[in-house]
């Protein structure tokens, strides 16, 4: 399997760069199925990073497993330099890791601003009694939105109005919008038209410039080679084969999921 270490250069040289996340030796069981089977790969700070396979294939247990909604069953997840032991998903996004889920967890009746600070709300102490500071929140959710450049009518517009595009975008912008280091995004334009799904990608390439890690799972092959630096297949709850995009074609990442071709 390929492991890749990139190499940034410094004034005394060149040094390896060290993965932002490593997965070593994962599986997981849910009574007799073995969902993940001694699972290896790593993913490199500021790189947006695509896993690939078959439905079934073990992809979103993984993503689940690095989220802290699932707790393997043994091997080590280590990130940003330390073995996590996530016990729920607020574990997760305090360590800095954010996921954008397929439905998007999104709630259509609440405005913008307030499903950007959903679970987050901002308080402010009055004695033993606390209020919603509404005019911080408002103006945080706008200052999130223009700094991502997101197109959305207003922070103050409920979500039921909003365009699947907008949606996706909203939902992203509050990943990243939480000093995040990696970002977790399920089939981030599965649902969406041509044009949606381009500022979706323009959104995910303008968070990598800004140094985050991205972690995107996807059926969409193409969105896989256009977007991504490095991609790790699986099949049958196995990581079988790793990647850089710009070494492999889009016809051999197909026959590694497949099986016609050998890791």
């Amino acid at each position: 399997m390929t492991t890749p270490l990139t190499k940034q250069s410094t004034e005394s040289g060149s040094r390896a760069v060290e993965p932002l996340l490593k997965v070593q030796d994962v599986s997981l069981s849910f009574g007799s199925v073995r969902a993940l089977r001694n699972v290896d790969l790593q993913l490199m700070p500021g790189e947006i990073t695509a896993i690939v396979g078959d439905n079934g294939a073990g992809k979103s247990t993984l993503v689940r497993c690095m989220s802290g909604i699932h707790r393997p069953s043994s091997g080590t997840i280590v990130f940003d330099g330390a073995p996590i032991d996530f016990r729920s998903p607020e574990d997760a996004r305090e360590a800095g890791i954010e996921t954008v889920h397929q439905n998007l967890a999104l709630v259509e009746d609440l405005t913008v601003w307030q499903n950007l600070f959903l679970n987050r709300e901002l308080v402010t102490k009055l004695g033993p009694v606390g209020i919603l500071n509404r005019r911080k929140m408002k103006s945080e959710a706008e200052r999130m939105v223009s700094t991502l450049a997101v197109n959305v009518p207003a922070v103050t517009s409920r979500v039921r109005r909003l365009s699947g595009g907008q949606r996706q975008a909203v939902s992203i912008c509050r990943a990243a919008g939480f000093s995040s280091k990696l970002v977790i995004m399920d089939e981030p334009t599965a649902a969406l038209g041509v044009q949606e799904t381009a500022r979706v990608e323009e959104l995910i390439q303008r968070l990598r410039s800004e140094g985050h890690a991205i972690l995107i799972i996807s059926h969409n092959f193409a969105q896989v080679m256009r977007l991504s630096d490095q991609v790790w297949v699986m099949r049958a709850g196995r990581c079988v084969a790793g990647r850089r995009t710009a070494q492999t074609t889009g016809e051999e990442i197909v026959a590694l999921i497949t099986g016609a071709q050998a890791a």
